[in-house]
């Protein structure tokens, strides 16, 4: 059975990293630096899920999650930040995110939360 797939956007290496360490063993990881190349990643190819990081330059992970949910609307979309904001969080699902991740992450909360929602 093939592995699930999931793209990784952060524009911190060390965020990704962790990331990677977190999951890879269950699923098929794939990266973005940025918010565009987010997008770009999204309009080839079908993700099971999209970690987003919230803060990013240029374009915030709000902006993305907007525009990542007009080219696939069923995209399945977390958020990962280092701010614990109700605010950010409750604006997160208003524009379609299925959760949200605080960083410095947890390996048993991401785990949990990723297998909960593919």
């Amino acid at each position: 059975m093939a592995k699930k797939r999931i793209l990784i956007c952060d524009d911190e290496e060390g965020v990704r990293e962790s990331l990677k360490l977190i999951l890879e063993d269950d699923y098929a990881l794939d990266f973005a630096e940025n918010g565009i190349e987010a997008i770009s990643k999204v309009k080839k190819n079908t993700f099971d899920l999209v970690i987003l990081d919230i803060k990013m330059p240029k374009i915030s992970g709000l902006e993305v999650l907007k525009e990542l949910k007009k080219v696939s609307p069923l995209a399945k979309v977390m958020i990962a930040s280092g701010y614990k904001s109700v605010e950010a969080a409750s604006e997160a699902v208003k524009y379609g995110a299925v959760d949200y991740i605080v960083k410095p992450f947890d390996t048993s909360d991401v785990q949990n939360k990723v297998s909960a929602v593919i």
